[in-house]
């Protein structure tokens, strides 16, 4: 597997304005640099994750993907040129406004560009959030997660698994059709929804603490029409949820508590019980499925479905509990099997 995870994304719209409200006052992402028809925004130690372009069209994209060094940049550019995809190989001058050392572009079967690199840039200073956050959780994990519409899932997935080497994490096939991603320990840095047409449906960064999402959904609700997926929490990463729309109408998911997975055990499954334990109400859907997605997620609470919560060393506390009751929780029938948790002395 060369490619690592998402490094950056880039986007074409008008209002930059816009965008850096947005990102700063409810992302809580910083301002790496504004120019007269670009924005960069960080997240992190790196100069940029999210770059805005006004000069590009709107709606233009791009996905910067990141491998260990200059023999895999050239591994995945002898892949994808066998499969009979041109193959472009970045002037000094892009690479350089992407801040990093080298890349290549290539597009997929629904028309995405596709730049691999490596060698990105640190920046000096610490990063600053735009609002008081306790910080995005990224490093080898990379930026996020990208989701992307396309016409046919089947063809897109086959060039993500057999050229690009994406490994399968699970799949669903109602209330829609989609295919989930991974590369590294992040349950999916890649999903394909299968909706007829191409187009950008959500990125998703996450959060170091659940009090960012929280303040980060109440700050949303008081603007109109910036909440786009309620608040939820996912039945495959475990992610506590919300999207809010961009200025550019695609969603951004906010989340909390992702999974990790093993990639190197992992067994893909149909997520049967449907994309959400609770919540996450979809007004992007068609009433039809958003009628299938809530009769998925009453059935997921009638049989009392509960996956674990995911934490951080050092981001929780073990509270006492009632231990009657933890014993059927966790499945336990003997103490002295119980994991270490509210029951210990």
């Amino acid at each position: 597997m060369e490619l690592r995870s998402l490094g950056y994304v880039g986007i074409g719209a008008r209002d930059l304005d816009a965008w850096e409200t947005f990102g700063t006052n409810l992302l809580g992402m910083q301002v790496a640099e504004r120019a007269r028809s670009s924005l960069a925004l960080r997240m992190d130690d790196r100069r940029q994750r999210l770059i805005v372009d006004r000069d590009a069209p709107d709606g233009h994209r791009y996905f910067g993907w990141e491998v260990a060094d200059h023999d895999a940049l050239e591994r995945v550019a002898t892949a994808v040129e066998t499969a009979g995809r041109a193959v472009t190989r970045a002037p000094a001058a892009l690479a350089d406004r992407r801040l990093v050392r080298e890349m290549i572009s290539f597009t997929d079967p629904s028309d995405n560009l596709l730049e691999v690199f490596h060698g990105a840039r640190s920046a000096a200073e610490a990063f600053r959030p735009g609002r008081a956050i306790s910080g995005f959780r990224t490093g080898p994990l990379g930026l996020g997660h990208a989701v992307l519409m396309v016409a046919d899932a089947t063809e897109a997935a086959h060039f993500y698994q057999g050229i690009l080497g994406f490994r399968l994490s699970d799949y669903l096939l109602r209330p829609f059709k989609a295919y989930f991603f991974h590369l590294n320990p992040r349950h999916h840095s890649l999903a394909l929804i299968e909706t007829g047409r191409n187009d950008l449906h959500h990125l998703m960064v996450e959060l170091l603490d659940l009090d960012d999402i929280g303040q980060g959904y109440d700050i949303a609700q008081q603007q109109e029409g910036r909440v786009g997926v309620t608040l939820g929490r996912h039945s495959n990463d475990y992610m506590i949820s919300f999207y809010a729309r961009s200025p550019s109408r695609f969603l951004i998911e906010y989340g909390w508590g992702g999974r990790s997975i093993d990639p190197a055990v992992w067994n893909s499954r149909e997520l049967a019980e449907g994309p959400s334990l609770w919540g996450h109400e979809r007004d992007w859907l068609p009433p039809h499925d958003r009628e299938a997605a809530r009769a998925l997620r009453m059935q997921a609470a009638a049989s009392g479905l509960r996956v674990p919560v995911q934490v951080m060393a050092g981001n929780h506390t073990v509270m006492d509990g009632a231990c009657g009751w933890w014993e059927d929780v966790v499945g336990q029938h003997r103490a002295d099997e119980m994991p270490d948790g509210p029951c210990d002395p």
